[in-house]
């Protein structure tokens, strides 16, 4: 009889051991995501945005029913969006300042990019591109961010309702994406503003225009402050 009530009571105990075990490890599971997460916050350059003029050299991208070139368009709302940053006080690391390619191969120059991106470690790094489509009559912003970035969601929300305000008619939503490749192998916050729709006259026009591409670049501004200020906010 005492053997059992004996074997009994060992029985609750190594139950009741194994259950602070448990919490115990789940705690420190919680502990260690934390303090990755802070550190990851801490590691990166906070008042640094890294902004990608899409394409350059011998690709010049999409080419507009205008005729316009992406590249071209891409760079010139890319150095509007560093100044307006700069007057903030936001550092601005630009991938290319010249209509060049970053290497001898397409490949390589989104390699290159990426390369940058995760080597200067910014808050949020935002590539510039126009958008085409075979029925001319699409138009529109979109920003794109990488499905499992929930700092690339946020940065797309910010940036999107930004550009969705200078065409309420034409606005789009904030769209994941886990195929682009500088989406998928980047390490910092990255998302993809495609400003409008070259395959769209209208649109195209406007943004060959130099008065649109500053208003262009001061809405992608102005959700690039908006996302630093809820990164700060969030600390």
């Amino acid at each position: 009889m005492r053997k059992k009530i004996r074997f009994g009571v060992f029985i609750v105990l190594l139950a009741a051991a194994i259950a602070v075990c448990r919490k115990a490890g789940d705690g420190l599971v919680e502990w260690i995501d934390s303090d990755r997460a802070v550190s990851a916050a801490v590691q990166r350059n906070e008042n640094l945005v890294v902004v990608d003029p899409g394409h350059g050299g011998p690709d010049p991208g999409k080419v507009g029913v205008n005729g316009a070139e992406e590249k071209d368009i891409n760079l010139k709302i890319a150095l509007n969006i560093k100044s307006y940053l700069e007057k903030e006080n936001i550092e601005v690391f630009m991938t290319r300042t010249s209509d060049e390619r970053l290497s001898d191969t397409q490949v390589g120059d989104l390699k290159e990019r990426v390369r940058l991106m995760n080597e200067k470690n910014p808050v949020l790094a935002v590539s510039i591109h126009q958008n085409s489509y075979q029925d001319e009559s699409v138009r529109g912003a979109q920003v794109f961010y990488y499905t499992d970035s929930r700092d690339g969601e946020e940065a797309a929300g910010y940036i999107q309702k930004a550009l969705s305000a200078l065409d309420p008619e034409s606005a789009k939503e904030r769209k994941a994406n886990n195929t682009y490749y500088l989406l998928k192998k980047t390490e910092v916050p990255v998302v993809i503003a495609e400003c409008g729709f070259l395959s769209n006259y209208e649109e195209a026009e406007k943004l060959s225009e130099e008065a649109y591409q500053e208003e262009v670049a001061a809405a992608v501004s102005d959700g690039i402050l908006e996302y630093i200020d809820s990164v700060v906010k969030d600390k």
